[in-house]
């Protein structure tokens, strides 16, 4: 009867389709699998208790319990939700491919799908490049991180230390960016060796409680470098970790009366040939949707205008850098349009001197592009102190820019 029991209990924490994995591999009915292949595809329930199409990219097993977990690509989803599942998850008994609304995905279908999200989800990148840089970091090596008051999963790969190559958590410490890989390791060194509460550098902005850093990185090695493993964690195309000697940073910190709490950062390089005004850019995860990356590219400009120069980012950009720049510009030509108080017709003069190459394929979003022709009247909102223009499809055989 004791056996009986423990049976009809391990037929109950079974998973889902185990039956059919078991017969077809001709295996025994119990409660270990035979281990996914690398590389086959499958339904996995995500977060939203949904079942979404997802590869198999990688699998490791726990020696202790000997359970397989797998790593997963969401086929529709971008890599950084990418993550470490248990044979729980999956829908074993699942035949086909279905979407979201459960209707088939067929190949035609998922081609539509992938060309349609690809430029918004990957930026700039080229195919070739794109597919090389993924073989080369597809597996997370860092799960999330602990950041001052807030802990953060991590999005991509980065090339920390192999002490840490097996650690789930990483805690940092936000003002010197020393890492740990236990809890209480940074707890006595913030307690008896942190003797700064704010980024290394000279403080070149204060307004109210945003602070700005520039870090020369000849003088701050260390800093930059754990700086740029961290942004690593959330910056699927970054290939800058150790050279950090050619380039100027700029910590972006909120201050309160603890110390200076780092929101975001960017770089650039000490000299360009080509002007660019912008290397890096990040916003921590816990802060965005707050305006600051819009904040750090109007610091980038301002600076190039300080040096009299013209300014661009490097390219390419990345899926978010290119999201953060058209959200910029955005709400640069609605600044411009407000400007007009009163209805009438003209032809508005050349706004800035901001390099063109770098607005064209921002600005030539579909949801941004706007033309001014001389007989379009600006029509001003004393409600909601904006003006309002016509808006045009653009010529495919004109640039948005006139």
């Amino acid at each position: 009867p004791a056996a009986d029991s423990k049976q009809a209990a391990a037929n109950r924490l079974r998973p889902a389709g185990s039956d059919l994995l078991s017969s077809s591999m001709g295996a025994p009915s119990t409660t270990s699998h035979v281990p996914l292949e690398i590389g086959c595809k499958l339904l996995c329930r995500w977060r939203d208790d949904q079942y979404w199409m997802c590869e198999v990219i990688e699998r490791r097993q726990n020696i202790e319990t000997n359970e397989w977990q797998y790593y997963v690509h969401y086929l529709s989803f971008n890599r950084r939700m990418d993550e470490w599942v248990g044979i729980e998850r999956f829908d074993l008994g699942a035949q086909e491919t279905t979407g979201a609304d459960g209707k088939k995905v067929t190949r035609n279908i998922k081609r539509k799908f992938d060309e349609s999200h690809h430029a918004e989800e990957e930026g700039e990148l080229d195919p070739i490049t794109l597919k090389e840089h993924e073989e080369a970091t597809k597996v997370k090596n860092i799960n999330r991180i602990a950041f001052g008051k807030y802990e953060m999963n991590t999005w991509y790969f980065s090339p920390f230390p192999k002490e840490y190559a097996n650690c789930d958590t990483l805690y940092w410490c936000e003002y010197d960016l020393s890492y740990f890989a236990r809890r209480e390791h940074l707890e006595r060194y913030v307690r008896t060796r942190c003797k700064r509460f704010h980024p290394p550098g000279d403080e070149i902005f204060r307004q109210g409680e945003m602070a700005v850093f520039e870090i020369d990185s000849r003088q701050e090695r260390v800093f930059c470098e754990n700086l740029c493993l961290l942004a690593k964690l959330f910056l699927d195309h970054k290939t800058l970790y150790y050279d950090v000697q050619p380039f100027l940073f700029y910590v972006i910190c909120v201050c309160d009366e603890q110390g200076a709490h780092m929101v975001g950062y960017f770089s650039k390089e000490r000299v360009s040939q080509e002007e660019f005004n912008l290397a890096c850019i990040i916003t921590l995860p816990c802060y965005q949707r707050r305006g600051y990356g819009k904040f750090m590219i109007a610091i980038s400009y301002e600076l190039s205008k300080r040096e009299k120069k013209l300014g661009t980012p490097e390219r390419p950009l990345s899926d978010l850098g290119l999201v953060s720049y058209r959200s910029y510009w955005a709400t640069k030509m609605l600044e411009i349009l407000s400007k007009h108080k009163v209805a009438h017709t003209q032809k508005p003069s050349r706004p800035t001197k901001r390099r063109a190459r770098s607005r064209a394929p921002i600005l030539s979003s579909k949801c941004l592009c706007l033309r001014m022709e001389p007989t379009d009247s600006l029509h001003h909102c004393p409600q909601h102190n904006t003006t309002l223009s016509p808006l045009r499809a653009p010529s495919r055989s004109r640039s948005c820019l006139t």
